[in-house]
């Protein structure tokens, strides 16, 4: 019997735009995050209430970054979020917000209005994912949701030419509907327990001095390929309120993708 996992109830008829933090917005993220426009335009227009979108990120753009993200010459010492929320907001017509800081991942610092019903992080560091989860956990389940209930954490993560996304689930288990025909899935897991990122070290690079040098550390299409793909599994759960994959494993080299089943 094939296994899918449906979406939070809460998500499907809300009385508010959907909230989610998007944490980072270099080479994924800023590809991540015009997805998200575009998928706040068709729910929209399928009548549901669409995405409200909070961007975290200190990074300010350089030469650099010109080519590789989506940014441009004039946006050259432009704190990233600002300068991309600012352009979507235009484009778009949104008021979505942006915070040019990080995201604060003390559990102590967490605040209930710091939080959102999907969580997306396009970082490149192990540590931070492994604090964002001891965030989210430390939240307490309610019996009521609303738009600070954490409910999803989808993770981008790659190297030069190869990477995955995984989307996990907050609460310990999301009630399913019954079902005759799938066997429903209640807990997805998230990143941090498929991936043993305690055994993994964090290589600081430094920042790249020119497109060239970027190029070396991540090739020029592995970001928004992967951005296209996960994006895709949020509208897939959207769209059909279920999903058969909770993530996937991109190798551009070799033009292969293998998704992580349920």
């Amino acid at each position: 019997m094939k296994r899918v996992h449906y979406i939070h109830n809460y998500l499907l008829n809300p009385q508010h735009p959907v909230t989610v933090n998007l944490i980072g917005v270099g080479g994924t993220g800023s590809q991540v995050l015009t997805n998200l426009a575009r998928l706040d335009v068709t729910l929209r227009a399928l009548n549901h209430p669409g995405l409200f979108v909070t961007v975290y990120d200190p990074d300010i753009v350089t030469e650099a970054n010109i080519g590789r993200q989506l940014f441009g010459w004039s946006d050259i010492g432009l704190n990233k979020a600002q300068c991309l929320v600012t352009r979507i907001n235009n484009f778009f017509g949104n008021d979505w917000a942006a915070i040019p800081d990080l995201y604060p991942v003390c559990p102590k610092d967490a605040r209930r209005d710091n939080m959102a019903n999907i969580t997306i992080t396009c970082t490149d560091n192990v540590k931070s994912r492994m604090d964002l989860w001891k965030v989210l956990k430390a939240v307490p389940e309610s019996d009521y949701t609303n738009h600070g209930t954490p409910i999803y954490w989808l993770d981008f993560g790659n190297s030069q030419s190869s990477g995955q996304v995984v989307m996990g689930t907050v609460p310990r288990k999301i009630k399913q509907p019954e079902s005759h025909l799938y066997e429903t899935v209640s807990s997805l897991k998230v990143v941090t327990r498929l991936v043993r990122y305690s055994k993994v070290k964090d290589n600081d690079s430094g920042p790249s001095c020119s497109l060239a040098e970027a190029l070396e550390k991540q090739d020029l299409f592995i970001n928004s390929t992967l951005a296209q793909l996960g994006c895709n599994l949020l509208w897939k759960l959207f769209r059909h309120g279920m999903i058969e994959h909770h993530g996937l494993y991109l190798n551009l080299s070799t033009m292969k993708v293998n998704p992580i089943i349920l």
